[in-house]
């Protein structure tokens, strides 16, 4: 028995329910970066990145990196610097068995977003490696992707959660959200308290944090 009843079974059921996309929507997918993409690019500084592995199962990360960190090498590929992590590496393994991924964009404090989706393959060329230089701190791997489409997705859902409003903002010190120390106790179990993984967190933030601003 599934939890979920008066499921849609076919994409004619399903387009049945909407309108159809506008001529203008239909139209500002392309495959090739244009000039308004590229500047978009080129102040973004932070992204998603959505993977499946080999056996369909999604995956989505989040990247954030000082502007300018995707870096545009012609009108069809585009590469983005891998930088430190909690090291499951989920994202770089399912690349390694299937190269679609899908990027979804965000200047911060612009509700439109750009969204790549295309072919990624993971560089080691020093050449490569070398386009973060007196930015960022040399990363081991680089992400390159071959673009099959890329457009700007409407800003209808970044209102709709008032993302950029600060006055939407929650105090979660003061709403009753747990701080995620208090789940990693959980998980962990033994003597440790919450306070003294969010101390032995943060000082990992500024150390690796620091570390990758040293140009190398």
């Amino acid at each position: 028995m599934t939890l979920f009843g008066d499921c849609i079974t076919s994409l004619e059921q399903l387009r049945s329910l909407y309108h159809q996309p506008s001529s203008l929507v239909l139209a500002k997918k392309h495959a090739r970066i244009d000039e308004r993409s590229q500047a978009f690019l080129a102040h973004a500084s932070f992204c998603l990145l959505a993977t499946t592995d080999a056996d369909g199962r999604y995956d989505v990360s989040p990247r954030g990196v000082p502007s300018g960190f995707v870096k545009v090498l012609d009108d069809r590929h585009l590469a983005i610097p891998d930088l430190s992590g909690n090291n499951l590496l989920d994202s770089l393994a399912n690349i390694v068995s299937r190269a679609s991924v899908g990027l979804l964009v965000l200047i911060p404090g612009l509700d439109e977003t750009l969204r790549v989706n295309g072919q990624a393959s993971l560089s080691i060329d020093p050449s490569m490696l070398s386009l973060w230089q007196g930015q960022l701190r040399t990363p081991k791997v680089a992400i390159g992707i071959a673009i099959d489409e890329i457009f700007v997705h409407c800003a209808k859902a970044f209102r709709r959660g008032a993302v950029w409003d600060h006055t939407s903002w929650i105090d979660s010190t003061a709403s009753g959200i747990p701080d995620v120390c208090e789940t990693y106790v959980e998980s962990f179990g033994g003597d440790i308290t919450a306070a003294e993984i969010r101390t032995a967190m943060e000082q990992n933030y500024a150390d690796e944090l620091a570390a990758e601003r040293e140009a190398r």
